[in-house]
């Protein structure tokens, strides 16, 4: 593809000195991303991967990976390892963040990264996955960091032999409530619903095997605040039924939406936010959490990786 002079961008004139320019540019540093890395720089085709602010994405919070097969280590350890994979055939990984895509497949897509460079590339793998749901009750953000926490493993050493709350009933929730009942004195889960159906037999089977966790159906929460003048910050949640629960932390797994703010308007998106292939330009592939239709698994995120780096291969080949 051949680029003559300058291009023009929203009224402004980029030289050629101004772009750094790939075959592929892929968003995320999550498996899907570095899979499709793999894939791609393999082909020998020139591979910039943006991984966002973090190696790993979401499975690099994971402490033990026991349902990726072939892998038994954290989730940071096989992201690691899969970076130095790519690495290995010429895949250049940055990491930096995507604010904005424009362009299309014939004059090249430009990429603004967060560090103020422009990176082009004749195609674009978007894998940015997913973060979790934000809770939108009062208090919840105000207290966000203190006291609320969305990451149990980044924050759950600082309620070591504490009162927690894990609020939320999936995978994601019970995982939770797991780690922190090897670290906290006690560990409440509240859920909405019933039952825990969403979630899988075997972690149902050790939550309920635990002494330090108690579960509490059919309740919600409509308040977070901080208890006036208390020396450890504890905090107090109300239920829907008026109920009021002290607690040293309130760790929050209700869910994700798709990383794709970035994205302008007109790049069609589901309700939580994700992209369907065959909605997106020509030249635009899509791979990982940020896909409408897959389960959110790491198997699932290296497949569509994968996918998604031989299609773009094969999209390369023809032009």
């Amino acid at each position: 593809m051949c680029y003559a002079g300058a291009k023009i961008e929203k009224g402004k004139v980029i030289t050629m000195t101004d772009i750094n320019m790939y075959d592929v540019v892929i968003l995320g540093s999550g498996p899907a991303g570095l899979t499709a890395a793999l894939y791609t720089a393999r082909a020998n085709k020139k591979t910039l991967v943006l991984g966002g602010n973090r190696l790993g994405g979401q499975m690099a919070g994971i402490p033990t990976l026991e349902n990726y097969p072939g892998w038994a280590g954290s989730g940071m350890e096989l992201a690691e390892f899969m970076k130095k994979q790519c690495e290995t055939f010429g895949a250049e990984v940055k990491f930096v963040s995507a604010k904005s895509i424009d362009g299309d497949a014939a004059g090249g897509f430009s990429v603004l990264g967060d560090d103020g460079v422009r990176y082009v590339g004749k195609t674009v793998i978007i894998a940015t996955g997913a973060s979790p749901r934000k809770l939108d009750i009062e208090g919840a953000r105000e207290l966000m960091g203190r006291g609320v926490s969305y990451c149990a493993t980044c924050d759950g050493f600082f309620y070591s032999y504490k009162d927690v709350i894990v609020m939320g009933g999936g995978n994601s929730a019970l995982n939770d409530a797991l780690y922190l009942a090897d670290l906290a004195k006690s560990v409440k889960i509240i859920y909405r619903k019933g039952a825990f159906t969403r979630a899988e037999a075997v972690l149902r089977e050790r939550v309920a095997q635990r002494e330090n966790i108690e579960c509490l159906f059919n309740t919600d929460l409509v308040k977070i605040a901080a208890i006036p003048d208390s020396p450890d910050g504890r905090l107090v949640v109300t239920t829907t039924d008026g109920t009021e629960i002290e607690t040293d932390g309130l760790f929050v797994a209700i869910g994700h939406e798709a990383n794709t703010d970035y994205l302008t308007e007109d790049i069609k998106r589901d309700a939580m936010g994700r992209l369907a292939p065959s909605e997106l330009p020509t030249g635009i592939f899509v791979a990982g959490d940020v896909h409408s239709d897959i389960k959110m698994q790491i198997a699932t995120a290296v497949g569509t990786g994968c996918t998604a780096g031989m299609d773009a291969i094969a999209y390369l080949n023809k032009i």
